[in-house]
């Protein structure tokens, strides 16, 4: 029996492998990409968050409640099992976040691809997969060069997000050619544009802040985390979590809590204090030892005020109105940074089309899905690699 798997990422190395590791299969995988695993070495600043040990359906989006069996089958334990019986030593950090022990991403594609070859997994780079139809009780793959016959198909070939590493519309394509559906796709886990400007004062600032996103004047999404400015906007672990929510819809802000450990009575009271000790002072040293200087003065700009206004001068209102200002900064979203910077696509192929214990398709018969061309996305942390190798394993076993 031949099985094919088109994509060489992370679902679809998994997937191969274990396929490859059930008698009587020759599975061959179609890259279109000029090596396999190329997005692979990119993720975690090329460090690899292969998972977390946080892992449960709750960080997922989407279709949630999909991931649950996959979820149940390979948790972070077993993954880091398997990996290491692959040859890979891992390192779980404080905050659960699963990398290789190296701290390159290289590693783990090369463990990958070496159990690939040492099960007999034929690879084919820069072979796309053109077109796909029904042969049979198979499948017929049309490539630039050949046709490729196979009795099983996994289509594994990630998302829209990261075009320069492999990102892209195929596995829609080809999925859709087989009479599936998808819903509307945006970036996740991406920077995030805000309007006037302002943030370019603050290029290079880093901060922990609360963040909630409104959406058409509604709450939508809350995180806790690093945030960093930029030139054109806010980037940074907490705000990739809320991008997904702060793409859902128009007119969008984000709220950020600047001083999250303090109350609004606590920060006035000790810019009151401050005043008092040393009224000499500018107002652009207001936030001193508060917060970064930079963020100070764009806080005290907002409140009105003049950063070089006397600090003796401020009464009880203004101090009000700073503390109010620090832990309600709010901007404007006017977009992001798009599918070339996210690192995982939002939405994808109906999960409620495929069998969640095996990826199997309900509407095509020996066709199987895995990883990030599906409507599941997950948080930032490992998640999403982590649900690249549950589906390709569920996927592979099924085959």
């Amino acid at each position: 029996m031949t099985v094919a798997v088109v994509g060489g990422g992370a679902s679809g190395l998994m997937a191969a492998i274990r396929a490859a590791g059930k008698p009587g299969k020759q599975v061959v995988i179609l890259e279109r990409q000029s090596r396999v695993g190329r997005k692979l070495a990119a993720t975690g600043n090329g460090r690899c968050n292969l998972t977390n040990i946080n892992i449960s359906p709750d960080r997922y989006h989407g279709g949630a409640d999909f991931v649950v069996p996959a979820l149940q089958r390979t948790d972070a334990e077993s993954a880091i099992r398997l990996f290491e019986s692959l040859g890979l030593l891992c390192a779980v950090e404080e905050d659960g976040r699963v990398y290789p022990y190296t701290d390159q991403a290289n590693s783990v594609v090369d463990v990958l691809r070496f159990a690939a070859a040492g099960r007999g997994v034929s690879v084919r780079c820069g072979c796309e997969v053109l077109g796909v139809r029904r042969r049979g009780k198979g499948f017929a793959l049309e490539t630039a060069e050949e046709t490729v016959a196979a009795d099983k198909l996994i289509i594994a070939c990630g998302g829209a997000a990261g075009a320069r590493l492999g990102g892209g519309m195929s596995g829609y394509r080809l999925l859709e050619a087989l009479g599936h559906s998808r819903t509307e796709l945006r970036p996740a886990l991406v920077q995030l544009k805000t309007e006037g400007g302002e943030t370019r004062a603050l290029k290079g600032v880093r901060a922990e802040a609360e963040l909630k996103v409104i959406v058409g004047g509604r709450p939508a999404a809350e995180k806790r985390g690093e945030v960093q400015f930029t030139d054109y906007g806010v980037s940074g672990p907490a705000v990739f979590d809320i991008s997904r929510d702060a793409l859902s819809g128009k007119d969008t802000e984000i709220v950020l809590d600047l001083l999250c450990r303090l109350s609004e009575e606590e920060i006035s009271h000790r810019l009151l204090r401050r005043a008092e000790e040393w009224p000499g002072l500018s107002l652009e040293n207001a936030f001193a030892g508060m917060l970064h200087s930079r963020l100070g003065v764009m806080t005290v700009k907002r409140c009105g005020m003049s950063p070089s206004g006397r600090l003796g001068n401020l009464t009880e209102d203004g101090a009000a109105r700073l503390a109010a200002c620090a832990k309600h900064l709010k901007m404007k979203v006017s977009g992001s940074m798009g599918f070339d910077a996210a690192q995982v696509t939002a939405g994808g192929i109906r999960t409620d089309e495929f069998d969640p214990y095996t990826m199997e398709s309900r509407l095509c018969p020996g066709l199987y899905a895995a990883g990030e061309v599906l409507d599941v996305d997950g948080d930032c942390g490992g998640f999403n690699l982590h649900w690249a190798w549950a589906s390709g394993l569920a996927a592979g076993d099924s085959v």
